[in-house]
């Protein structure tokens, strides 16, 4: 635990991808196994549910600091993090352990989830007084599932590559399923991991794992320029990029499983993929998105939401909100890893499996057409109406690669440009981090009625903490305090004074929300210091953006 903590600490205090790796490198060289594979799990995203209640963790730290709640809550507001704050106020520890990461994880944490409040307070209390107060970081942060730290999936396969002298792309696919949620490493699955390869072996997926994802790139350069960064169309499959759930549908020994882009397993969510999958032939793996289909057509997120968010799957949601896969790509064929061949290639067999399986629940993925760039601009024009974000361009002769890479050829994403409307912001909160100082995630609302009505009131609609500029967002923090009206907790209500263009990706009516819209992935596009808060937007100019469906 020591170890992992030191380690924590180095990554956290910097913020150059060869120190991180060097740091990285080291650990894993010197750890035991058993440790490396739970360091490996929590540093590549793996996230195990919270194991003790938040409230009564801050109680316990109340108590044992001896501070009354409102001085408590001070301390948590200037830090900006539970896990930091609590470890900061406990008293120094009158214990010593020698317990290494994972024994402290399977001996000491797992097995606090479920014991009744007062078992748990006295195991709580007897865990922190054996730990320095650098390693009560770490434990808290594993405790309410917080734990985050600034390394990427890559980085961590970076360096279990430079350890193990196995390549970074096995490696990569090694990991996939290794942080899914109900995964258990062990000292096992660590050395599985870094095995080297022996001459002649050729791995392929196992059991049900998918392979790691290709990812595209953001395109926008101006449509005069296309030809010569990409030369004609005709080097390109283009295609729809779809609003759904990016998955990989694996068929193996007799099974089916659904892997998000996220390493979930989706399986049970939908049902009807599963079954389509029993009837693809053993050995096949196929890549898409997973989006809601009706009349023919994509319906918007906020459907398939309604999809996701349920533990059981009824006949009724099934038949109301009918699900399919738009596949794209074809990983495996009859056992066989088909990635290094071209992406021309891959489509061809693809569409072929599409047409003999003739299930309703798979479509292949539309290709477009056009004599240049201009024709293609053209059909991207629609993609709001028919409920897309764009245009994908993928390289005819690319393989498929790991992750967000150019080594085996590109895929490009042509989005549209978002919906934006002017909106006022009204409530302020601190951030996290490095921006725990300051007030950086806001609430924006638009107005009820139009400017010619009498009366009117800003109705909030979305919340947004990107954007700004580390100058702009300074400012923002100076007027946020200039104009507090009242504080609730860690929020502050304020003055209306500020505009800020919002840019959101979709858009869909909410029961949810006081507005009656949720809009997806809002962010701050730039602050309209130039207008004033009368004209800002409304609730029916937002309206005008649902789509038809709605």
């Amino acid at each position: 635990m020591k170890d992992f903590a030191a380690l924590y600490a180095a990554l956290d205090a910097t913020t150059s991808s060869l120190a991180k790796q060097a740091a990285l490198q080291a650990y894993l060289r010197r750890a035991a196994p058993e440790d490396a594979a739970w360091a490996v799990y929590f540093l590549a995203g793996g996230k195990p549910r919270q194991i003790a209640p938040v409230k009564l963790l801050r109680l316990l730290a109340q108590e044992a600091a001896g501070l009354p709640e409102w001085l408590f809550e001070e301390c948590y507001q200037a830090v900006g993090d539970l896990a930091e704050t609590i470890s900061l106020l406990l008293p120094e520890p009158d214990d010593t352990h020698e317990l290494g990461l994972a024994q402290w994880v399977q001996d000491e944490l797992l097995p606090l989830r479920g014991l009744p409040p007062e078992d748990l307070a006295d195991r709580l209390r007897a865990q922190w007084r054996r730990l320095a107060p650098s390693e009560r970081l770490v434990y808290f942060k594993l405790i309410t599932g917080a734990f985050r730290v600034g390394v990427s999936r890559l980085q961590v396969t970076q360096a279990l590559a430079a350890v193990s002298g196995v390549d970074a792309k096995r490696i990569a696919q090694r990991l996939m399923g290794y942080t899914h949620i109900g995964a258990r490493p062990s000292g096992a699955s660590y050395v599985a991991l870094a095995a080297p390869v022996e001459e002649g072996q050729h791995e392929i997926g196992a059991g049900g794992h998918p392979y790691p994802f290709f990812l595209a790139h953001p395109f926008n350069l101006p449509l005069a320029e296309f030809d010569a960064a990409l030369g004609p169309p005709q080097q390109w499959i283009v295609e729809w990029k779809w609003d759904g759930i990016r998955a990989q549908l694996v068929k193996r020994g007799g099974q089916a499983w659904l892997w998000s882009r996220g390493e979930e397993l989706v399986t049970e969510r939908f049902p009807e993929l599963a079954q389509m999958g029993q009837a693809l032939p053993d050995g096949t793996v196929l890549d898409g998105e997973i989006v809601v289909w009706r009349h023919d057509r994509v319906q918007p997120f906020a459907e398939l939401q309604k999809r996701i968010g349920r533990k059981a799957v009824s006949a009724r949601l099934m038949k109301d909100l009918p699900v399919v896969l738009l596949a794209y790509d074809i990983l495996e064929w009859e056992g066989r890893d088909m990635r290094s061949r071209p992406q021309a290639q891959r489509r061809e067999l693809l569409d072929d499996v599409v047409t003999q399986l003739q299930h309703p629940a798979l479509i292949a993925s539309p290709m477009l057409t056009g004599d240049g760039w201009a024709e293609l601009a053209r059909q991207r024009e629609q993609a709001r109406e028919l409920g897309v974000e764009g245009l994908m361009l993928k390289q005819r002769d690319a393989a498929y690669g790991v992750g967000r890479t150019k080594e085996s050829g590109v895929w490009w994403k042509w989005k549209i440009d978002p919906m934006s409307v002017d909106a006022v912001l009204i409530y302020a909160q601190r951030g996290h981090g490095r921006r725990a100082s300051l007030y950086s995630d806001y609430t924006f609302a638009v107005w009820d009625l139009p400017p010619e009505a009498s009366q009117r009131k800003l109705v909030p609609f979305a919340k947004a903490y990107s954007g700004l500029s580390d100058e702009e967002m300074a400012r923002v923090d100076a007027l946020v305090r200039r104009t507090t009206i009242e504080s609730f907790g860690p929020v502050r209500s304020v003055t209306p004074t500020m505009v800020f263009e919002l840019g959101f990706e979709g858009i869909a009516r909410s029961t949810r929300h006081k507005s009656g819209i949720a809009v997806r992935f809002p962010r701050m596009l730039r602050w309209r210091e130039d207008k004033p808060v009368q004209e800002a937007d409304t609730l029916q100019t937002l309206a005008a953006l649902l789509p038809p469906t709605e």
